[in-house]
Formats: C-alpha cells, structure tokens, sequence
C-alpha cells in the first residue's frame, strides 16, 4: 500500500475550502499520561518529504520530520489531563484535545480533517473523519507525528518524576514491566484511575484497608 498523499485536501480545496487541517491524537491506550492531539494545515509548496503515519517512523525519523513541520507549516499541540480523561472518558478527552489543537492554529481551517470514524461533538467547523487518516492523508500523518513526538516527550520528561515505570520507554502503555510496577510502586498522580488495570489495583487496596 502506497503512504498518504494529498487527496483529500485538494478535494476540500476544490469544494472551496482556503486552509485544510489535518488532526489526529496519540496517547488512548496508555494507563498514564495525557492523551495529546495536534493540528497541521500544509503549505503544498512545502510539504516535508517522508510524512507518514508516525508508527510507521523510527524516533529520530519522527524528530526531524516534526522540526520540518513544525518551520514549515501551521500546526499546534493540545492535550486532556489524566483528570479529564477521568471524567469525561477517552473517547470524548480525545476529542477535547483535538478541537484545543484546532483552535490553536494561527489560522482558522475552512476544513478539518480528523483521524478516525468519528467527528469530535464539539468541533465547531466542518470536519471529515477519515478512517486511516494517518496512513491516507498527509496532513493527518503530518498531525500525528507532531502529536507523538510531543507527547513522548511529556512522557521522558514524567519519567524522571516518577522513576521505575519505565515511562521513558513505553510512554505510559500497558506493558508487562508497567503492570508490574504499578504493583510493586503503587499509582502515580499520573495514573488513568478510570483504566481497567489501574482501577482494580484501586479496588485490591480498598479492599484490603477495610
């Protein structure tokens, strides 16, 4: 299968769209840290070479890329707290992230372009979910790189906060030297309370004082 191209913003374009932005998020499945998003509207006359969807990209790949973005193009970063995934649930904490990205361009997109089959409730624009968007189109491949570099970045950087997590490496995921550090550490302020594993250990301790 070929990588994203620009299809789908010439199509917006065409429709009379002047600035189509790309949006995805990063960060739903781990049981710590924030869930990020970001926003990117492309200058055609400067698309980065090699934008892709950000799994498909080595770490130093994704930092050059997202440096390249980031000097070339419209873009902004936004996230929900572990607090606001709490309470909202996932799903509607991502997609608080994703319109906090899109009101942070410095322009106004005619069009958003949103990873996924679903379009934030919120969203106070005309919007597109596009299912694989990362893998399909450019400015969502684009948005996804600046979101998982960002949000790894948070993830070193609470890693030192909280050491034996192993944060550094698998930015929050379930992994089993995760799980077993909230077993042998306890739960952190920047624990999803709401997260399966993270709420029966919750459960086990309560059950346990009583």
């Amino acid at each position: 299968m070929s990588g994203p191209d620009y299809t789908l913003e010439e199509d917006a374009i065409l429709r009379g769209a002047r600035h189509v932005a790309g949006v995805d998020e990063v960060g739903r499945g781990p049981l710590a840290g924030p869930v990020t998003a970001a926003a990117v509207i492309l200058d055609v006359r400067c698309i980065p070479d090699g934008l892709d969807d950000s799994k498909k990209l080595t770490p130093s790949r994704r930092a050059l890329l997202a440096e390249a973005i980031m000097t070339r193009c419209d873009w902004a970063v936004a996230h929900a707290s572990v607090e606001e995934i709490d309470r909202l649930n996932i799903l509607r904490a991502s997609h608080l992230a994703m319109c906090r990205a899109l009101a942070g361009l410095r322009r106004r997109p005619c069009v958003a372009l949103i990873d996924g089959n679903m379009l934030p409730r919120d969203l106070d624009l005309p919007g597109q979910a596009v299912v694989g968007g990362d893998a399909r189109c450019l400015s969502i491949a684009a948005a996804s790189i600046i979101a998982k570099v960002f949000r790894d970045r948070i993830m070193v950087d609470l890693a030192q906060q909280h050491p034996g997590y192993g944060w550094d490496v698998n930015a929050g995921y379930p992994t089993p030297a995760h799980r077993q550090a909230l077993l042998d550490l306890g739960i952190t302020p920047y624990h999803r309370r709401s997260f399966a594993p993270v709420h029966n250990i919750l459960c086990k301790a309560e059950i346990a004082s009583c």
